[in-house]
């Protein structure tokens, strides 16, 4: 599951991004990964393990909730998607 926010182009600030993607390790527990920062520089990221996928789905949907009360909206989605 993969999950890609933008804000909106403004004359002050380049657009900031927000990159949510879900992947499973190699051990069978789940990584949901957290990039963020403004479109065109180096990003910070973050992991967060879960020993389920349904744990890690929730996480998603609620980091992807937060950024769109922050004004993000949702450019691009792959995977199951709610």
């Amino acid at each position: 599951m993969r999950l890609y926010m933008q804000t909106p182009n403004t004359a002050e600030a380049p657009p900031r991004f927000y990159h949510l993607f879900l992947q499973q390790d190699l051990l069978g527990d789940w990584s949901l990964v957290r990039e963020s920062g403004y479109q065109g520089a180096k990003g910070r990221i973050q992991r967060d393990h879960f020993k389920t996928r349904n744990a890690g789905e929730q996480a998603l949907l609620k980091h992807r909730d937060a950024q769109l009360r922050r004004g993000y909206s949702i450019m691009f989605t792959s995977g199951a998607y709610e």
